[in-house]
């Protein structure tokens, strides 16, 4: 809670220092005419602080209302999102669109279902391949940032560290990228989603947007098409395998897997004696439902 209290403290004071910077915006006259002069730097007598005029500072009050805005519209979805279902993401809408751009037939299978209409092994399965800290951290997993940086200094093929929380603030508010920017953003709704949202409403959210397939996205839909049932009656051995194509659903399918994705199926459930039941909303974690590994020997 600490660490979500300075978070949030950080994202406030950064809003205010950059609206704070709109007090000094002057208007400047000539002294002889008194026109307004445009595009005049002016500074404030015994102090280095600036400022350039506009007329009727116009572009101050821009400046400050998209600021405004943005922080106010993304931290009210962000609110809205915690209770409301994610029925679409922008993610479905620009694969549909490659889709028709491509002279594809555009597929969109989605289901939502609450998180107890889930088979208890998909979160377990999906900790296990993709973020085995996920409920340790506060959104960024920094040993596995650490390590994968270690890894690409000496490897052509490059390591990722996004948590589960990183996903989910990519895959409900952003696009698909890589640049800084869209890294800039992704921080940023990872901080307000683990802020604003329980553990168990960040997976509820990452398992039913996640893209698992072509056109497929969220637990529920990849059941119905690739196991014929519901995301309820998933066995094990059958979430295993869904995680095993998170890194590329596209390229990696459930439906037909490989050596490969059955190899791969058998180390996640393998990992998975090593991830604890995942908790209820409300409970902690119980470490001796795993087999050892982190949660069983860290610090209570």
């Amino acid at each position: 809670m600490k660490i979500k209290l300075i978070a949030l403290a950080i994202i406030t004071l950064l809003a205010q220092s950059i609206c704070a910077q709109n007090i000094f915006k002057a208007i400047v006259k000539d002294g002889d005419t008194k026109e307004i002069l445009v595009g005049v730097n002016a500074v404030l007598n015994k102090t280095a602080n600036g400022a350039s005029s506009d007329e009727n500072g116009i572009i101050t009050k821009i400046i400050r209302w998209v600021v405004v805005a943005f922080f106010g519209s993304t931290i009210l979805v962000v609110v809205l999102y915690r209770f409301l279902p994610v029925y679409y993401t922008p993610l479905m809408f620009i694969r549909c669109f490659q889709q028709a751009a491509e002279g594809e037939t555009m597929k969109m299978h989605h289901h939502w279902v609450s998180i107890d209409k889930i088979s208890p092994h998909m979160p377990v399965a999906v900790m296990a391949s993709e973020d085995q800290r996920f409920l340790l951290h506060h959104g960024f997993d920094y040993k596995a940032i650490e390590q994968a940086a270690i890894h690409n200094l000496s490897n052509k093929k490059k390591h990722g560290a996004s948590t589960i929380s990183q996903q989910t603030a990519k895959n409900v508010f952003l696009w698909p990228g890589r640049s800084w920017v869209r890294k800039g953003f992704e921080a940023y709704f990872t901080v307000l989603i683990e802020f604003m949202w329980s553990k168990q409403r960040i997976m509820e959210v990452y398992l039913n947007s996640i893209e698992m397939g072509d056109g497929i996205y969220g637990v529920d839909a990849v059941a119905t098409d690739n196991f014929q049932t519901t995301a309820a009656d998933l066995s094990r051995a059958d979430c295993a395998l869904i995680a095993a194509t998170l890194p590329n659903p596209r390229k990696f399918s459930s439906k037909d897997p490989g050596p490969y994705m059955r190899k791969r199926r058998s180390q996640i459930e393998q990992q998975m004696k090593f991830i604890p039941s995942f908790p209820k909303e409300g409970e902690d974690i119980n470490p001796e439902t795993s087999s050892g590994g982190i949660y069983r020997n860290r610090k209570r």
